[in-house]
C-alpha cells in the first residue's frame, strides 16, 4: 500500500501542505514539524523516491523600507533588520532589503520587486500614512506591516504599544520629579509618535494637570537636529519646564546636548526621558533614561508570522500583535 501525504497529515493532525512542504525540503515549516514529518513517513514506509530533488527551490521575502524623510541606517531600523533576517535563519528563505522611496513611481517600484519571485512582504511602515497604503492593498502576496497600524483585511500588523510606554515615561517623571513635564516633541507626524503624544497627555490629565500649561518644544527626530532646535530655543528665551519626556531618544539625546551646552546639568536642573532605547543612550552623560522597545525580537516577530501565514494561507485571518514596553532607568532622571 502506498503512503500518501494525506495520511502522514492526517496522523500529525497537520495540512497536508505542510507535509508537502516538510517532505520536498521546502522553506514554510519549523524544522521541528519538517523533522516529526519525515519520521512519521518513515515510519509508515513513505516511498520517498517520488520526490524530485531539484524541486527545492529557496523562497523569497522583501523586507520594504518605505521611506519619505527618515534615514533607516540608525540602531533602532539596524536592530530590526537583524531580527527579521534572524527569523528567517535556517528556514530556507532568503531575505532582501528594498528601499522604496515616496517621491518616486511607487508603483513601479512595487511591481518590480513582486515580479522578482517574491514569496512574501515584510513591510516597515514607520512613516506611511493611509493614502500610502494603496499599492499594498492590491498585492495579492502575504504582508506583513511592521511598526505601524493600518485596519486592512489583507495584512497583519506588528508594533510596540506606543501610548502605554508614553504614558508609563510621563507618570514616572511626575512621581519622581514632582514636577509637570514638558514634551519634546518629533516634528514629524508619524503613527508612533501620534500615539506617544497621546500616552504623554492622557498621564497629564490623569495626574490632575492642565494640558494647556504642558511647555511643549517641537523638535526634528534626530540627534544634531534636536540640539540645533534645542540651542535655538533656549537662546530665544523660551519657557523651559524642569522635566521632559521626549518621542524618541536620538531627541532627547541631541536636548540634553543643548541643555548642558548652555549651563543646565542633566537632571537637578532639567530631567530627561527618552523613547527607543538605542545603544547610544547607555553612553552619553548622563546615561539617558528610557523606554526599551525589543527591536530584534519585533523583527524575530514579523518573520515568524510570515511563515505561519505562508504555511496556513487557506486558513489566513489579519491579526494586530502589540509588543509592550518597558522603562529603564538611569541617570538622566
Amino acid at each position: 500500500m502506498t503512503i500518501t501525504a494525506k495520511e502522514i497529515a492526517k496522523q500529525l493532525n497537520i495540512s497536508e501542505s505542510a507535509v508537502s512542504l516538510a517532505l520536498n525540503q521546502k522553506p514554510g515549516v519549523s524544522t521541528k514539524t519538517r523533522k516529526k514529518v519525515i519520521e512519521v513517513a518513515k515510519s509508515l514506509g513513505y516511498d520517498f523516491s517520488k520526490i524530485n530533488p531539484h524541486t527545492n527551490k529557496a523562497g523569497v521575502i522583501n523586507f520594504i523600507l518605505y521611506t519619505k524623510s527618515l534615514l533607516f541606517d540608525t540602531p533602532f531600523f539596524r536592530e530590526l533588520i537583524t531580527g527579521v533576517e534572524k527569523g528567517f535563519k535556517n528556514t530556507g528563505y532568503r531575505v532582501i532589503i528594498n528601499h522604496l522611496h515616496s517621491e518616486e513611481y511607487v508603483q513601479e517600484q512595487l511591481d518590480e520587486i513582486i515580479n522578482s519571485d517574491c514569496d512574501g512582504i515584510i513591510l516597515l511602515g514607520t512613516e506611511m500614512a493611509k493614502e500610502d497604503f494603496a499599492s499594498f492593498s492590491l498585492v495579492n502576496l502575504p504582508i506583513i506591516l511592521l511598526d505601524s497600524y493600518f485596519d486592512s483585511n489583507k495584512m497583519d500588523c506588528i508594533l510596540i504599544n506606543n501610548f502605554e510606554g508614553a504614558y508609563n515615561a510621563t507618570n514616572y517623571l511626575i512621581k519622581k520629579i514632582h514636577a509637570q513635564p514638558g514634551h519634546l516633541k518629533a516634528s514629524l507626524s508619524i503613527y508612533n509618535f501620534d500615539e506617544r503624544a497621546d500616552g504623554y497627555y492622557k498621564a497629564i490629565r490623569q495626574n490632575g494637570m492642565s494640558v494647556a500649561k504642558s511647555i511643549v518644544h517641537s523638535l526634528s527626530p534626530s540627534i544634531d537636529g534636536a540640539f540645533a532646535d534645542m540651542l535655538s530655543i533656549i537662546e530665544q528665551g523660551d519657557e523651559l519646564a524642569t522635566c521632559y519626556f521626549a518621542d524618541n531618544d536620538e531627541i532627547a539625546i541631541g536636548a540634553m546636548k543643548a541643555f548642558k551646552e548652555k549651563g543646565f546639568n542633566i537632571p537637578s536642573d532639567i530631567a530627561i526621558i527618552g523613547f527607543d532605547n538605542i545603544p547610544f543612550s547607555t553612553y552619553v552623560e548622563p546615561p539617558l533614561t528610557t523606554i526599551n522597545v525589543p527591536k530584534t525580537y519585533l523583527g524575530e516577530l514579523a518573520a515568524k508570522r510570515m511563515l505561519s501565514v505562508i504555511e496556513n494561507s487557506s486558513e489566513y485571518q489579519p491579526i494586530r500583535i502589540e509588543v509592550k514596553t518597558n522603562l529603564i532607568p538611569r541617570k538622566s532622571t
